[in-house]
């Protein structure tokens, strides 16, 4: 089975050395290339289009947002995770504007990097907990009749509780916090499966369809440190 190709595009030599590692001892991913700047990646992105991207986005000469916008002039099939070692407000909303499937902290954990890069590529959405407040709170200003809003205030927040078990509770804010299925397995001290069918069921009964909307819902209409998710 051919493994998917990841490339990476940081300025700081060190940290992208070691990232590359980490991909190229996975056993299911291959790394394609590495790349020092931005401009770099996109003069040789249409010859070698990776399946995902870890592109970082503080760079001196062309930011990653820069990039992004870029890319939207070339019709890849590559996803994209932003990396970052301080998630600046506007710079979240950017990315995700221009197309970003997430972003993922420089100090994430070498398995927890494998297992966000796993779910992109499956069509998730990864975003830290930081970059889930940003978006809520984008999201608390838009109008009335965004859909995700219509959704929200088709029934009262605490029925919607009421019709989720206790773990399925806890497991919604698990993902507010923004912990991904593993994290939250070994927190409750369940399976990884377990974990999928519970989200499974969130996803159902909120009417959503995605972990991202499940923790925008949880922060637009739940109080945080009732719910424990500060």
């Amino acid at each position: 089975m051919n493994r998917i190709q990841v490339s990476i595009v940081d300025d700081h030599a060190l940290f992208r050395r070691g990232v590359a590692d980490i991909i190229r001892y996975s056993g299911q991913f291959e790394l394609l290339q590495e790349y020092s700047s931005g401009q770099h990646f996109l003069d040789h992105c249409e010859q070698n289009c990776p399946d995902l991207l870890l592109l970082d986005i503080q760079m001196p000469d062309m930011s990653g947002i820069e990039v992004l916008k870029k890319l939207m002039e070339y019709p890849l099939p590559l996803k994209v995770i932003m990396l970052t070692a301080c998630e600046d407000d506007q710079a979240v909303l950017d990315a995700i504007r221009y197309g970003a499937q997430g972003f993922l902290a420089k100090d994430t954990l070498p398995e927890v990097i494998l297992e966000n890069l796993q779910q992109v590529y499956a069509g998730k959405t990864v975003l830290q907990e930081r970059s889930v407040h940003i978006l809520a709170q984008q999201f608390r200003q838009m109008p009335m009749d965004t859909a995700m809003t219509r959704t929200s205030v088709q029934q009262p927040h605490a029925h919607l509780l009421n019709e989720m078990t206790q773990r399925e509770q806890e497991t919604l804010r698990l993902i507010a916090k923004g912990l991904n299925n593993k994290l939250i397995a070994r927190e409750l001290g369940i399976s990884d499966g377990t974990v999928k069918v519970y989200v499974k069921n969130l996803l159902r009964k909120l009417n959503v369809h995605s972990r991202l909307e499940l923790s925008v819902w949880v922060h637009q209409n739940l109080n945080s440190s009732e719910f424990n998710i500060e």
